[in-house]
């Protein structure tokens, strides 16, 4: 579980998905340099592969539509789609870790993900949603379980790795963003080959994570703990709001900012290197914002001031002249990636221990991703209905107004009112 260091209160540790595990973890004992150093860069590479799938379509959305005729409705679904599985897979992480070890149930979602990333760059609608159904799901068991092993095997290095991992996140959607419309310039116009071409960073660290993966015990777990009472909490789903909504927010970023951009006269290789850089600041402001939210008495005032830095952005971006996108999309990363950052800090600061921690943890991503999947669906919809995405701005306020009030609530110095029981063995 993520708890804050009491004698550095701006040191912010991780959510451990297996916290309910029985057996607990083995103590930590350290690795040889050689292979920590190799540990780390798998987890990194792995963390590299978890963003690519959102903004890679988004990229090439417009050559998609006209390349398979995709519909208005069908291109919205595609964008909302990866969401939707970040939501209802994000449960099954901890299972699956328990069943049959953490280690083999990320090399299963590396293979998996280059399979579903593959399956986009085969000319065909049906495959094209498989495949990224496919990889969403994979998205999501990742996002769980990478946490818990960064603490695990790098006690001593939480918050290194933590950034390291995290600008690896952001890395890969900037990647991603920036890099899929001039692959397929350089692929002579293949639509296919640019999709499926983000399937080989997840190949290759699948194969680096194999001997790894090989030299380690399965640990046998069953669950002995369950925490009373969450559902219930008034505090835990204003975390959880604020967590669904600003990340809708973040999806609506992904998913269609390349194409508002191109809509409004910039060229696609322009449109994808603007989002890359707001997704690179982004990375910035989830180191930075932490450290401020945990020096307040609460966060209140960082999360609505957050809320309204990237509702503002978000309005610029769609609206102030095109010489000026460049200073909107800067600060559009810094208050997205703040609110990213806050909002799992919230998470931990409301919580006393680290079952109710992983518990919340688990209610936030799975209702906060399934509520985020209305963002970039929405932004699709009214783009077919009116032809433009001005509207847009309409639905960035009001899941900025939501974002706000919850994060007011959400950040107030409390302690949701779950408690942990003890399970018979």
């Amino acid at each position: 579980m993520t708890h804050l260091a009491e004698n550095d209160p701006g040191a912010i540790d991780l959510i451990d998905a297996e916290a309910d595990s029985v057996p607990a973890p083995a103590p930590y004992r350290p690795k040889a340099a050689a292979a920590r150093f190799l540990l780390g860069v798998s987890l990194v590479l792995i963390a590299f592969n978890l963003r690519p799938v959102f903004s890679s379509a988004s990229a090439l959305l417009p050559e998609i539509r006209d390349t398979l005729g995709l519909s208005a409705t069908g291109a919205s679904l595609l964008t909302t789609l990866p969401v939707v599985c970040l939501g209802l897979f994000s449960p099954l992480a901890p299972r699956l870790a328990q069943r049959i070890g953490t280690e083999r149930t990320l090399l299963l979602v590396v293979f998996l993900l280059a399979l579903g990333t593959a399956l986009r760059g085969l000319s065909s609608v049906p495959l094209l949603f498989l495949g990224t159904a496919l990889a969403g799901a994979c998205i999501a068991v990742g996002n769980v379980l990478l946490p818990g092993l960064v603490k695990r095997d790098f006690p001593d290095k939480a918050a290194l790795m933590t950034g390291w991992y995290t600008m690896a996140l952001c890395a890969g959607a900037a990647s991603a963003a920036g890099l899929t419309l001039p692959i397929e310039h350089m692929l002579g116009g293949s639509l296919d080959g640019a999709l499926a071409v983000w399937a080989l960073p997840a190949l290759v660290v699948g194969f680096l994570w194999l001997p790894q993966v090989l030299a380690t015990r399965k640990q046998a777990a069953r669950t002995g703990f369950r925490v009373e009472g969450l559902w219930r909490d008034r505090l835990a789903w204003q975390v959880t709001l604020f967590m669904g909504l600003q990340s809708a927010l973040a999806y609506c970023v992904f998913g269609w900012l390349v194409p508002i951009l191109r809509e409004r006269g910039l060229d696609g290789v322009t449109a994808g290197a603007i989002v890359s850089v707001s997704v690179m600041v982004q990375a910035a402001s989830c180191l930075v914002a932490p450290h401020i939210a945990v020096r307040g008495r609460d966060q209140r005032l960082i999360n609505v001031v957050l809320c309204g830095l990237a509702v503002v952005a978000l309005l610029g971006l769609l609206f102030a002249p095109l010489s000026t996108v460049w200073i909107w999309a800067v600060l559009q990363g810094i208050g997205q990636g703040g609110l990213i950052a806050v909002a799992l800090t919230v998470i931990v600061l409301r919580t006393r221990d680290p079952h109710v921690a992983a518990h919340l943890s688990g209610m936030a991503q799975c209702v906060g991703y399934l509520l985020a999947a209305i963002g970039p669906l929405i932004v699709g919809l009214i783009r077919g209905w009116t032809g433009s995405f001005a509207w847009s701005a309409v639905l960035f306020v009001l899941l900025g107004l939501g974002a706000a009030v919850n994060g007011w609530f959400a950040g107030r110095a409390l302690y949701v009112k779950a408690r942990t029981v003890e399970t018979s063995a």
